[in-house]
């Protein structure tokens, strides 16, 4: 790849010193005010640029129908993993296909005239500085085309965003910082407590306020659980600078503000181990293990360690460019039954828990160990804290 593209610019560079050259001579065949015969084009010469302009549409809609054949698998426009994602995906297909469209009719036109109205002898250009019924065309005509596409992505976003009071749904926090992201869960009351920057400390990472007694039963966590099934609505907040929160597979992504909280709902419809099974992800996981596994044997001959396998997981991943650690921000994403869920939620110790937890190993005495050297056969350890020495034999 890397020689066809060397090849490529070798190609393109010739290109532009012949063209080059051509200018200086045609300007050291300026007398006066007129040009050499020779460079005066004749009908023969527009006639073969006209047909050479149609040679390079053809090769235009030629290299269009191959990539589309050859490297037509659009990644993130099918088999998405949340119930909003194939509305989503529908209004990229219809954008598209739109595209597609006009620029197959605009390239053919912008060609076809070109050549019909190539320089001939004896012909003069015709010139008028308006015509309003073509004016009205091209205006009336995207903008029917552009307030249609407006409107389904307005009714598409409201119907995502749309949360009645009355619903049963789970509230999340996902917390942006340089470079990582937090998971704060509302607790068995389902409402999150106040949290400010400020009250970062410790096993806070998220700056929960504990005086808040929504706050005591919030659950925090490494990695972003959901279950299938359920909607989700997600408070997004941001420590330090403009993050954005990007889920690929569900079609999701917000904006992480600092100093205020942004919001996005959505439904999971795809277990992480569903997703797995399907011949997509197979073939994908099949790709990248056998790059890994060519790349280990590499490493593995240098006496380095190989390389794990690659296992598919959802992925949370910021979509700002927010320092030069943004590459590497990203977090597991599991979606699992409501069953299997529930079952880790409630294994989970609360935020208050761990605050009470941290605060009482902070205010413990402190202990040391004392190892003595090996005598004989018997092992002396002295334990040593702040009120006696103990000091015990270990045969």
């Amino acid at each position: 790849m890397t020689s066809l593209l060397i090849l490529v610019i070798v190609a393109l560079l010739g290109i532009a010193i012949w063209q080059l050259t051509k200018i200086f001579d045609l300007t050291q065949n300026i007398s006066g005010n007129e040009l050499c015969d020779s460079e005066i084009a004749t009908d023969k010469d527009n006639n073969i640029q006209g047909y050479l302009l149609f040679g390079f549409l053809g090769f235009i809609y030629a290299l269009t129908i191959f990539s589309i054949v050859k490297y037509g698998h659009f990644p993130l426009l099918a088999n998405s993993a949340s119930e909003h994602g194939k509305d989503v995906d529908n209004l990229m297909w219809i954008s598209l296909g739109l595209i597609f469209f006009v620029q197959t009719i605009t390239q053919f036109l912008l060609h076809y005239f070109a050549f019909a109205n190539r320089g001939r002898k004896d012909k003069k250009a015709f010139y008028f500085s308006d015509n309003e019924k073509l004016e009205m065309i091209w205006t009336i005509i995207p903008v029917i085309v552009l307030s249609g596409l407006i409107l389904y992505g307005l009714f598409t976003w409201n119907a995502i965003m749309n949360v009645d009071e009355e619903e049963d749904v789970i509230y999340v926090e996902v917390y942006a910082k340089q470079f990582g992201w937090d998971i704060r869960y509302a607790g068995k009351d389902n409402v999150l407590g106040k949290a400010n920057v400020r009250f970062i400390k410790g096993v806070n990472v998220t700056g929960a306020d504990m005086s808040d007694p929504n706050s005591q039963d919030d659950i925090l966590a490494t990695e972003l659980r959901l279950p299938k099934g359920k909607k989700v609505v997600m408070k997004m907040r941001s420590q330090d600078v403009l993050h954005s929160a990007y889920f690929p597979h569900f079609r999701a992504q917000m904006n992480c503000v600092p100093g205020m909280v942004t919001q996005f709902a959505m439904t999971p419809s795809v277990t992480t181990a569903e997703i797995r099974e399907t011949e997509e992800i197979k073939n994908r996981v099949s790709r990248i293990n056998k790059v890994r596994s060519e790349r280990s044997a590499e490493l593995v001959a240098k006496g380095e360690e190989a390389l794990a396998p690659y296992v598919f997981d959802y992925v949370l991943l910021c979509n700002k460019i927010c320092g030069r650690s943004h590459y590497n921000m990203q977090l597991k994403v599991v979606v699992e039954t409501e069953a299997e869920f529930n079952k880790w939620f409630a294994a989970q110790k609360t935020l208050g828990q761990l605050v009470a937890d941290e605060k009482a190993a902070a205010e413990a005495p402190a202990v040391e160990k004392v190892v003595a050297p090996e005598q004989n056969t018997q092992e002396l350890e002295t334990v040593v804290d702040t009120t006696a020495v103990v000091a015990q034999v270990i045969k």
